[in-house]
């Protein structure tokens, strides 16, 4: 009695379609449709416009080595391409962190940004830029540009766990004490980087305020391939969880019964969340509710088969940071709006809307 069930058969309890397979593939066809069309709109926005006739023309130009290059090649090239990349890569690893993150707590009240990873990432990487030369002198030696990548990613995953230890309880993870730390680990960062900012020069209080509000601004081709290529690796290992996800759905007791190493698939969840919330951070400061919104859609249009939801979020968040960044650039041009200000301005709402469903009476 006590061998419930075999390994492989708890994969294939794990796999059993929640959703159905055509439906899943049909909004995954019809996400990664969206995402191409906002990415082509994308291109074309900004204080130098590029009209979607001649983007071909444009892109064609990178294959012509003979002859300067234009107005119009060159800021595709070297100010629009980069800034497209690292939105994608930005919203696909909030997009699929938050769908980690919910399926770890099982509700979709959870989100990297609400819960304080993303403002744990932003305070280590404003003690890094502040009083790094100060306590960590030897550190920018020895990793080089890591360091700030590396020491967001260490606020992130150490959120991460407080986070989960705190809203642990003997039924599961208790949502309202994670909502509660959430807003404690908030209000703490907002205050560290209160007085960071108190205490920084005027070259560190601008870059400061760049964690703040966030921005792909920001885009250079070695941060653009250091987070695609880190987010690349939680997206494709996070996939990896979709069928335990799945099983944990069904509360730990069962998970464990259909054979599911669920401290492992815990801390994994744990590590890959911070890997993607500590990188984007790290390049693009923070970018709220991205993590919140896109899971919560995909759910509600393909269910909670996490082999829908995953990739999905990950599509959804990179079309929502695109879209939100176009419009930062171009609602005010030439000036730039903070692209966390209009990511806030619209999951704010969003988040209320669910505290009045039912998710928000089951705190």
């Amino acid at each position: 009695m006590t061998q419930a069930l075999t390994r492989p058969a708890c994969w294939r309890l794990a796999r059993v379609p929640i959703a159905g397979r055509r439906s899943g593939a049909v909004l995954l066809f019809a996400l990664g449709g969206l995402l191409l069309a906002v990415l082509l709109f994308a291109a074309g926005q900004g204080a130098y416009g590029l009209p979607l006739r001649e983007l071909p023309g444009v892109i064609g130009s990178a294959w012509h080595t003979t002859g300067e290059r234009g107005a119009a090649e060159l800021v595709f090239f070297n100010i629009r391409l980069p800034r497209l990349l690292l939105g994608l890569a930005a919203g696909a690893g909030l997009g699929m962190a938050g769908a980690l993150m919910q399926g770890l707590f099982r509700n979709p009240l959870a989100d990297p940004g609400l819960i304080g990873v993303s403002s744990g990432a932003a305070l280590a990487a404003g003690i890094t830029i502040v009083l790094g030369a100060v306590w960590f002198p030897d550190l920018p030696r020895a990793l080089g540009s890591w360091t700030l990548v590396l020491m967001a990613f260490a606020g992130g995953l150490g959120v991460t766990v407080l986070i989960y230890l705190l809203s642990r309880g003997e039924g599961g993870t208790r949502v309202g004490l994670m909502l509660l730390a959430g807003i404690a680990i908030n209000a703490l960062a907002g205050a560290g980087l209160g007085l960071l900012s108190y205490l920084a020069s005027d070259e560190q209080l601008r870059s400061l305020q760049f964690w703040l509000l966030g921005s792909l601004g920001g885009a250079r081709w070695s941060a653009v391939l250091l987070v695609c290529g880190l987010c690349s690796v939680a997206l494709v290992l996070g996939l990896r969880l979709a069928g335990p996800l799945n099983a944990l759905a069904l509360g730990e007791a069962q998970a464990v019964l259909l054979g599911v190493p669920v401290q492992r698939v815990q801390r994994q969840v744990v590590v890959l969340t911070a890997l993607a919330v500590g990188v984007v951070t790290a390049t693009t400061g923070i970018i709220g509710f991205i993590g919140l919104v896109a899971p919560h859609m995909v759910r509600l249009l393909a269910g909670p088969d996490h082999r829908w939801v995953l990739p999905g979020s990950a599509l959804l968040g990179a079309s929502l940071v695109l879209l939100a960044d176009s419009v930062a650039r171009t609602v005010a041009a030439p000036a730039e709006l903070p692209l966390g200000v209009l990511t806030a301005l619209v999951g704010v709402p969003f988040f209320l809307v669910l505290l009045r469903s039912g998710h928000g009476r089951r705190l």
